[in-house]
């Protein structure tokens, strides 16, 4: 599901069982990221999925990239694979406003 910077940090707290995922590359995360992220780059390819397969399916997955376009494909991945919940951050980490860690 794509949701907004206001709708993806309303459902992330309102979650109790919520993993925040990262896909983005290593050289891009040194920019900074948001905390508790966990990060799993999506150019990894097949070692993208088979780290995301090792993932709780059942847990609600808020994924966010750069700009939105590899969160998006990453989530389409993930729900072949049988993750059910997974939210991408609509503009991703350049429209963020929200607390950052570098």
């Amino acid at each position: 599901m794509d949701l907004s910077q206001n709708e993806w940090i309303e459902q992330l707290n309102a979650s109790d069982n919520a993993v925040i995922l990262d896909v983005r590359t290593e050289d891009e995360i040194s920019e900074g990221y948001i905390p508790n992220a966990i990060n799993i780059d999506i150019h990894k390819g097949q070692g993208f999925i088979d780290e995301v397969e090792a993932l709780d399916k059942s847990k609600t997955y808020f994924v966010y990239c750069r700009s939105g376009a590899r969160s998006a494909q990453a989530c389409a991945v993930m729900s072949q694979l049988g993750f059910v919940n997974t939210n991408n951050l609509l503009g991703g980490f350049m429209e963020w406003n929200g607390e950052t860690t570098v």
